[in-house]
């Protein structure tokens, strides 16, 4: 359902502002990669205006989230060195319960029943 309203409310429409701008920027463009020498280029490749666009808006989602990625390796190294001490604790708290287990116990004494009260008995008698 999220899906479908998704779909029909933000793809749909985007997808027609996509299209819409490839037809409007269909002419040619040439890119070269020589500043000294405009007019004989050492390379230089003729492409639709839409798709050197695209292409550009492709590279900057991609380096964006490299950089995204890089900044968080602080916060990735130290979910991960929560995680080991997590383990390590976990399995620490089990080794304790155990020893404190009164039923795996075999160094303690059997339980004994609880002895009689302790009365004086008057002097009398």
């Amino acid at each position: 359902m999220l899906r479908t309203i998704v779909v029909a409310v933000i793809l749909i429409p985007l997808a027609i502002v996509i299209i819409g701008f490839a037809v409007a920027n269909r002419q040619a463009v040439t890119i070269s990669f020589d500043p000294f020498d405009a007019s004989q280029p050492a390379y230089s490749t003729t492409l639709p205006l839409f798709v050197v666009i695209f292409l550009l808006v492709i590279f900057g989602v991609l380096v964006g989230g490299i950089a995204a990625w890089l900044r968080q390796s602080k916060w990735r190294s130290a979910a991960r060195r929560a995680e080991t001490q997590n383990r390590e604790l976990t399995a620490e708290v089990t080794m304790l319960r155990r020893r404190l287990d009164p039923a795996e116990r075999s160094d303690l004494p059997a339980r004994m029943e609880p002895a009689p009260p302790l009365s004086l008995r008057s002097p009398t008698g």
